[in-house]
């Protein structure tokens, strides 16, 4: 039998031991020592911006984003409904309602073109979710929250390293969010980033994730804050990750074009399309089983299963979500619905080796054409 493909794993290739190993013989482990300033000046290098807030994950991120914001019950704000949990969640955690937004076909992503009917008195921003590495079309977004004078969040937790019509993704947005769990594509193990070039939201966001602790005060707190803070352990790992960020999103754009290569024969799968204008750096390599092909999408998930390959299903959509369900009554989010009853993700660690990528290609043709 061949061995297992995992759909993800972590590249650890560079300084990583080295950096833990430095951590733990300085005894600098918990939220304070020199590989967090590290990490954050880096990243905020990295993605063009002036500020760049640690966290200890990314739906943390998420949340204190909204709550520098001050969302807060009685708001509302406009996400897709074709994301994580996370996304709707953390609008959830401040007390406000998230207003869901079918998919577009193009990218998969929010349907900009669908944002402006949803928007009420109530509504204070939108999310932005660059769904599986590709981005969303920001423009349109811009020009209805500059319009209507709400804010945007990027929720980049999938698009390190993604550009849009030659800007980095987490620079165009008011306050944006990045992830850094074990299968993104650059990571900490757990953890998260705010980023933003807004001073006075970025010091709102040091002191909320600090228990809210004044910052010219030590241990005097005029606010209820939360620890929300990232291990100087956890920040190690993201500098060394940082320093072959090239590399990380480099061979995830290669392993894409790998499959699209093999498979682009078969009839009944499409990939995730890349706009012009767009940078993807595919998270995951994403496909969707079309009106051509007879399998469903959890059938060949389970044939490729038997072969030892792992895979995973889209996202499920928010409207479908127990506790979400009522927000979307009577709306239809079709373009959602498709994709996520027809797509799943193809195995796209960075670390995945061209017999790997044959292999599961070869196993693809075999399924798809019974």
């Amino acid at each position: 039998m061949r061995q297992f493909i995992p759909v993800a794993t972590p590249a650890l290739l560079g300084n990583e031991k080295a950096y833990v190993m430095d951590c733990l013989a300085s005894t600098w482990i918990s939220s304070h020592g020199k590989y967090i300033e590290r990490f954050e000046s880096a990243f905020a290098e990295f993605c063009g911006v002036k500020h760049a807030l640690s966290c200890c994950n990314g739906t943390v991120a998420l949340h204190l984003a909204l709550l520098a914001l001050d969302v807060g019950p009685g708001d509302e704000v406009i996400v897709p409904t074709l994301t994580y949990v996370a996304t709707a969640n953390a609008v959830t955690y401040c007390g406000a309602r998230p207003v869901f937004v079918d998919s577009e076909p193009e990218t998969w992503n929010m349907n900009p073109a669908l944002i402006e009917e949803k928007i009420t008195p109530r509504t204070k921003g939108i999310i932005a979710v660059h769904l599986y590495g590709h981005p969303v079309d920001m423009d349109p977004i811009l020009h209805f929250a500059h319009k209507h004078r709400l804010f945007v969040i990027e929720d980049a937790a999938e698009a390190h390293g993604a550009g849009y019509k030659g800007r980095r993704i987490g620079s165009i947005g008011d306050i944006n969010i990045f992830s850094f769990f074990g299968n993104k594509i650059i990571t900490t193990g757990e953890g998260g980033m705010v980023v933003t070039n807004d001073e006075g939201l970025a010091n709102r966001v040091r002191q909320l994730k600090g228990q809210g602790m004044d910052p010219n005060r030590r241990y005097w707190f005029p606010i209820v804050g939360y620890n929300y803070r990232m291990t100087n352990v956890a920040a190690a790992i993201g500098v060394a990750q940082l320093e072959k960020a090239d590399w990380h999103i480099a061979r995830r754009r290669e392993i894409a074009a790998e499959y699209h290569e093999r498979l682009k024969d078969l009839p009944g799968i499409t990939f995730q399309p890349e706009k012009s204008w767009a940078h993807s750096v595919h998270w995951m390599t994403s496909a969707v089983l079309n009106e051509q092909c007879r399998y469903s999408s959890t059938s060949v998930m389970r044939s490729l299963a038997e072969a030892n390959i792992e895979t995973r299903p889209f996202f499920c959509p928010m409207h479908k979500l127990p506790m979400y369900s009522d927000f979307a009554h009577g709306q239809r989010f079709p373009v959602a619905d498709y994709l996520a009853d027809r797509g799943f993700n193809l195995p796209s660690s960075a670390t995945l080796g061209d017999d790997d990528i044959s292999y599961i290609c070869s196993q693809m043709t075999q399924i798809l054409s019974q």
